[in-house]
């Protein structure tokens, strides 16, 4: 069954900036807005960072939200239930200390 957008706004503007975000019935919402960016050396090299969230409710019920970011480092997402990876090894920390220390990193 099709659910109700209970609200919806959008913006886009003669800069290449926009935004919008919307609401649907069962709680999702969604919101973005990006900009134009020089992103290299050459001034054809121009890219759209964004950056949003989104929230939704799980099966069990539980609201989960993300946050996120899309520009020259990639697309990076932030929300406490996704996974992360586990801390480096402390020797591996003091290796890559000594190897910047060295000017090798």
């Amino acid at each position: 069954e099709p659910i109700a957008i209970i609200s919806s706004n959008s913006e886009m503007n003669a800069d290449g900036s926009y935004s919008f975000d919307f609401e649907s019935a069962d709680g999702t919402r969604v919101q973005e807005s990006g900009n134009q960016k020089k992103v290299g050396p050459k001034p054809e090299d121009i890219g759209t960072v964004s950056r949003g969230s989104y929230s939704y409710t799980s099966p069990d019920g539980v609201v989960l939200s993300i946050n996120w970011t899309a520009d020259e480092n990639g697309f990076q997402a932030a929300g406490d239930h996704l996974p992360t990876p586990p801390p480096m090894p402390e020797h591996v920390v003091k290796m890559l200390a000594d190897l910047r220390a060295r000017g090798l990193l």
